[in-house]
């Protein structure tokens, strides 16, 4: 008889039983059969057994009186006839062996009934090996997930710093390019200073040399000119120069200042003053300036001498002469 298979379960074989219960039954009955063969043979051998015994026990057992036969029924009476002695008692018939008690022989256990227990058990274990690996397994895939978790965190903090990194560095390149642009651009502005520097150099002195140019040229022409009069007739024992107008001196004075443009103090302690010689032509044109005596203050003199070139032309005389040869004294109180 196979037993009924679950619902949901696969079909399985039931295992064989074990040889050991049938071992030991077999060996059970094997012991009883040879134990009923002994004393069946020895209980039927009626031979006389002589018993000899010593007697220990105070009290003596004898042996009982075979039973007494029926009375017959009553008959005249015969003549007496002497009594026949009586027969000697028999000897005692040996105690008989106690009967041996069968053992008693287990009834044999419903092989179905083991067999469905044994499947049931066996059903209960496979469901719990079930769960067991369910349990397992959904352990197993928490822990793959928690291990999924921390290297995509780990991998996305090592995404984040090599970002910043990559970030700081492409900031370091950009500053340092930055920052060669600027030394180029600066470079660039230096170099573009200095060659306007270099040119107003040369410019100033190409200036300067046609100034002393022209300067020397008047000069001569003034030489020939004194010449030519030296050679004229005169009374005077000496030449005298004539004075210069003092309308005229202010006038040169305003312009100059006009365009004098000082960012420093005016404070200065003692009024410096500084003294420039100045040539010009006789359209009023400033030839040279040179700087005769300094106030001390070295931004200062160059703002007047500045300012002297940019008052060219100077202003003439009532009559519409000039001072070829000027010395202009300009104090600082005189920007106020």
């Amino acid at each position: 008889m196979k037993p009924a298979n679950a619902a949901g379960t696969p079909y399985y074989v039931p295992p064989e039983p074990k040889p050991l219960p049938s071992f030991l039954l077999a060996v059970a009955v094997h012991a009883v059969l040879l134990a009923f063969l002994y004393f069946g043979i020895s209980w039927q051998n009626t031979e006389p057994v002589a018993v000899e015994a010593e007697v220990w026990d105070m009290s003596v057992q004898t042996a009982a009186a075979p039973p007494l036969p029926p009375e017959p029924a009553p008959e005249p009476e015969p003549e007496p006839e002497p009594q026949p002695e009586p027969e000697p008692a028999p000897p005692p018939r040996p105690a008989e062996a106690p009967p041996v008690e069968r053992p008693v022989t287990p009834a044999p256990p419903d092989i179905n009934l083991e067999r469905e227990k044994q499947r049931k058990a066996e059903l209960l274990k496979k469901e719990q090996e079930k769960r067991e690996l369910a349990e397992k397994q959904k352990r197993e895939r928490e822990e793959e997930q928690r291990k999924d978790l921390a290297e995509k965190k780990k991998q996305e903090e090592v995404d984040r710093k090599a970002k910043e990194l990559a970030a700081k560095k492409e900031a370091e390149e950009k500053k340092k390019e930055a920052e060669k642009l600027a030394a180029a651009e600066k470079k660039k502005e230096a170099d573009k200073l200095a060659a306007e520097k270099k040119k107003e150099a040369a410019d100033k002195a190409a200036k300067a040399k046609a100034e002393a140019a022209a300067l020397a040229k008047i000069r001569q022409e003034d030489l020939k000119r004194m010449a030519g009069a030296m050679g004229s007739s005169g009374s005077a024992e000496k030449s005298t120069a004539p004075k210069i107008d003092s309308g005229y001196v202010a006038q040169i004075t305003a312009k100059i200042k006009s365009n004098t443009t000082y960012a420093g103090s005016l404070d200065e302690p003692g009024n410096p003053k500084a003294v420039f010689r100045v040539d010009q032509l006789p359209t009023g044109e400033i030839m040279s300036v040179r700087l005769a005596r300094s106030s001390g203050v070295p931004e200062f003199d160059r703002a007047v001498e500045n300012g002297i070139r940019k008052a060219s032309p100077l202003p003439k005389k009532k009559d519409g002469t000039v001072e070829r040869n000027l010395e202009v004294n300009f104090s600082m109180k005189d920007l106020d």
